[in-house]
């Protein structure tokens, strides 16, 4: 069988491991990776030989059909096992789609408001809270970097450094435009106003990700300011790093200190570096074919969130749900990233033929 042959590498892959670990010469890093890998593949594995067994089980139950005795003891078996078989293909098949190496790593989570003045900025807000929610119920870290506040509580940006377990593969999804449709607490009319905030997941980078050539930056100092344009504090603790072959800028001045604002700057910089090497990456290897789900496009309208209706709308793959607070509460957020990774997946295997 074609699916059979496919799994061949992965099955010998499995078998080298396990060799090469019960050598024991391997250590460090590399006795590290290896045993993730291992490990990685071992319910792999599990479902393989789970798969060629009901394979093997079916042409003997198959053999028995006609049998006076046992025929029809096997017709129920054989039953049961042609609804088992198709699962365990398709289990199989998600196996074979090739990983995004990123899935995961940790994630930069930046959100700017759009479109829509204050009402835009409070949007933004909003969307912070959404995510930390979200982030407590998976259990990851969600640290605040860096913070732009406007007068009323709003937020004209936000940098956040989030990590845990496979982040990256859940909030990459959240990349592009999101619109809201809600009546602003300003409007004594009532009438419903339509404003934006867009989102940006980076996966943090690291040091073996991205190559930067100190040449390449300029890094300028200055006197933190707050709202209002009044001095922080008295040093010159705030940093500004430009990496000039791309014309790529971060600014910190969060901390009091220049090292520490340089050190986030610089964790900042490589992150969007490297989002900018897959972006490119990705657009090569899609020139013939936009793909809907997950293509990070910053300008994508992808979200709407209409709040008289109780109403989000994910675009790309028209799922409508109605519990607008369970979403913004990040409880119902999952219903949302589900849909788009299975709309990927399925993406995925149609592309390998599947």
């Amino acid at each position: 069988m074609e699916l059979l042959k496919k799994l061949a590498p992965i099955e010998a892959r499995y078998s080298e491991l396990a060799a090469l670990l019960a050598e024991g010469k391997a250590t460090g890093d590399k006795f590290v990776k290896m045993t993730k890998e291992y490990s990685d593949l071992s319910p792999v594995i599990e479902t393989i030989t789970a798969y060629k067994k009901a394979l093997t089980d079916k042409d003997d139950l198959e053999a028995m059909v006609d049998d006076p005795e046992m025929g029809e003891i096997a017709k129920e078996e054989l039953y049961d096992l042609n609804g088992q078989i198709p699962k365990l293909e398709h289990q199989i098949k998600l196996v074979l789609i090739p990983k995004d190496t990123d899935d995961e790593k940790n994630a930069i989570l930046e959100i700017r408001a759009g479109t829509g003045g204050d009402e835009a900025a409070l949007f933004a807000a909003d969307l912070l809270a959404m995510y930390k929610a979200y982030a407590a119920e998976r259990g990851w870290r969600f640290e605040v970097v860096e913070m732009a506040e406007n007068d009323i509580g709003g937020l004209k940006e936000v940098v956040v450094e989030v990590s845990g377990n496979d982040v990256f593969s859940r909030l990459k999804y959240e990349s592009g435009v999101h619109r809201v449709q809600r009546v602003p607490e300003t409007e004594a009319s009532g009438r419903v106003h339509t404003s934006a905030a867009t989102v940006a997941v980076l996966p943090e980078a690291e040091d073996v990700d991205v190559d930067i050539n100190e040449n390449d930056l300029r890094i300028d100092v200055y006197r933190s300011r707050g709202a209002g344009g009044q001095s922080v504090n008295t040093t010159d603790s705030a940093v500004r790093i430009t990496h000039l072959p791309t014309g790529v800028v971060v600014a910190m001045q969060d901390e009091r200190s220049q090292i520490k604002n340089r050190a986030k700057a610089m964790k900042i910089l490589k992150s969007r570096l490297y989002d900018l090497k897959r972006q490119q990456a990705a657009n090569e290897r899609a020139a013939d074919r936009k793909s809907q789900v997950g293509s990070g496009d910053r300008s994508e309208r992808i979200r709407t969130y209409n709040f008289p209706q109780s109403r989000v709308t994910d675009h790309r793959i028209n799922l409508t749900l109605y519990k607008i607070s369970e979403v913004m509460a990040g409880k119902a957020l999952d219903e949302i990233i589900d849909g788009l990774a299975t709309e990927e997946q399925a993406e995925k295997l149609a592309a390998l033929g599947m």
